[in-house]
């Protein structure tokens, strides 16, 4: 799997979401993806509670931790590479988490419009 070239949303180096808990389709860190990246898991989001409630309700828990898969479960406050997909489902639903701009990969913009990630801009 080659990865897309590493551009944020504002177009500057992708910077590094989390390290721990270690987040990204490559689980290198970034929100790096690539063609094989299905759910394009681009935007840098930083948990809240309502968020993960949400999450789980839909049926992604991504606050249960399952080590077998090397997954430690997210808390509030964590920053975590979220599906675009999901990150625009949340904001049409009210529960959208705040997103680290500078993380969040510019493929991110063929789903959720750049307004909508400023409006959730992570001070």
């Amino acid at each position: 799997m080659q990865k897309d070239i590493e551009i944020n949303v504002i177009g500057l180096p992708l910077t590094s979401c989390s390290q721990d808990p270690l987040t990204g389709f490559f689980r290198d860190g970034s929100c790096n993806t690539c063609a094989e990246d299905a759910g394009s898991h681009t935007v840098c989001a930083v948990m809240t509670a309502e968020f993960l409630a949400f999450s789980k309700y839909l049926g992604n828990d991504l606050s249960t931790p399952r080590p077998e898969f090397g997954f430690p479960g997210l808390n509030p406050g964590d920053s975590w590479c979220l599906c675009a997909g999901r990150f625009l489902q949340a904001h049409q639903e009210g529960c959208a988490p705040q997103v680290q701009l500078t993380s969040t990969h510019q493929k991110a913009l063929e789903i959720v419009p750049i307004e909508i990630l400023w409006l959730y801009a992570a001070q």
